[in-house]
């Protein structure tokens, strides 16, 4: 074999048996091959295992599957390029023209842009509601025939807890689909209830670090088998160095989740009790409207922390220019302590009765609360609400 052969057919180095990686190794391969035609045939009809194209499938995205699929009490997930492609491509690939979509308001900003205007361009119509009307919920789906009820829960950004028995056992009588966006709550929350599909963001609380996107869609084996010839043609791959960023992620993610949420508990209880704040909207507080419901839900109560200054838009900017260790930018779950104001967060299409619903003013606040020391993070709120004013 010629040199400029070689480099391009290298040595294959194999492990022998009874000896492995401890770190599963990244498979960064577009390409797998079979030794035979004919094996290759029997693959692609389905008869035996293995991998051929990484846009269909690939050893280290497949292992994050498996893992997220397992730690959400499901048999199956697919991975995406980003949370929102993992969204886009579930509505696609469950819906054709002439489904209704039965969704809420307070819903993150993209997903509604999506149902309304994606899916409504081909014939895919609505039904916009408040995740708090469960009466309506259930007029809803007994007065026509719902595809998909699609909801998340806590809601972005003012954390309003959905009653996932009540939306989930409503849904299933009606023979909907339901579909939860459960990036908020995390991957060790809400397996329990009759959720069809749950999508992810895994680009929050699974990578941790901020450095590295992507999405996840975790069902029961045989929805994710009608969604994956979708998907795989959809084209909204995970590559397989991101899958192993977020793998590694993983590997603390319990620690994050619970050091962060403990911070998040100590910067709402600091809020609730100052007077420029007129409200917290955090789940983990006895005084949100749906604590006793967010109790029976959930084993932790998140790190979002939103909250409402008396002196609205103004206060907001004053009390967001003055923090020192929050970071003014979007997403959350990462190391770093985040915030956004109203006016980055706000949905613009939105009408005055749809913004009243969404409980966004325009003095709301977001804080997504990181792993800095607790002390840090409560002079920091501290003084850039001395900041904010009256």
């Amino acid at each position: 074999m010629k040199k400029p052969t070689r480099v391009n057919h290298p040595p294959e180095v194999a492990l022998p048996p009874g000896n492995r990686a401890l770190v599963a190794p990244i498979y960064q391969s577009v390409k797998f091959e079979f030794e035979t035609v004919e094996e290759t045939e029997q693959y692609l009809r389905g008869e035996r295992p293995g991998f051929f194209y990484t846009r269909s499938s690939n050893p280290t995205t497949r292992q994050l599957e498996q893992l997220l699929a397992e730690l959400q009490g499901r048999e199956d997930c697919l991975v995406t390029a980003t949370g929102v492609g993992a969204i886009a491509q579930t509505l696609l690939a469950l819906t054709r023209a002439g489904d209704h979509i039965l969704c809420f308001v307070e819903t993150y900003n993209p997903t509604r842009y999506l149902i309304r205007r994606v899916l409504g361009r081909f014939g895919v119509t609505h039904t916009m509601l408040s995740i708090e009307d469960t009466t309506g919920i259930e007029r809803v789906l007994a007065a026509q025939a719902v595809r998909l009820v699609y909801f998340e829960s806590p809601t972005n950004p003012v954390t309003k807890i959905a009653d996932l028995a009540a939306i989930t056992r409503a849904a299933r009588a009606a023979h909907a689909l339901t579909v939860m966006d459960n990036t908020f709550a995390g991957f060790h929350q809400h397996g329990e209830f009759d959720v069809d599909v749950f999508v992810h963001s895994l680009t929050k609380y699974a990578s941790g670090a901020g450095d590295v996107m992507g999405g996840a869609v975790i069902a029961r084996a045989e929805l994710i088998r009608t969604l994956h010839a979708d998907f795989r043609s959809l084209g909204g791959t995970l590559d397989p160095h991101a899958a192993f960023l977020i793998l590694r992620g993983l590997k603390t993610y319990f620690v994050r989740y619970q050091a962060q949420c403990e911070r998040a508990v100590s910067i709402a209880q600091l809020l609730a009790a100052h007077a420029a704040v007129a409200r917290v909207h955090y789940p983990g507080l006895p005084t949100h409207p749906q604590y006793a419901l967010a109790a029976r839900q959930m084993r932790d109560f998140g790190t979002i922390v939103t909250f409402d200054l008396r002196g609205g838009e103004a206060a907001a900017r004053r009390f967001a220019d003055a923090l020192e260790l929050f970071a003014l930018t979007p997403s959350l779950g990462s190391g770093e302590s985040l915030i956004l104001t109203a006016q980055i967060m706000s949905g613009r299409e939105l009408d005055a009765e749809q913004q009243r619903i969404s409980g966004v003013t325009p003095g709301t606040v977001r804080l997504s609360i990181g792993l800095e020391d607790v002390g840090d993070l409560t002079e920091d709120v501290t003084r850039a609400l001395a900041a904010a004013g009256p």
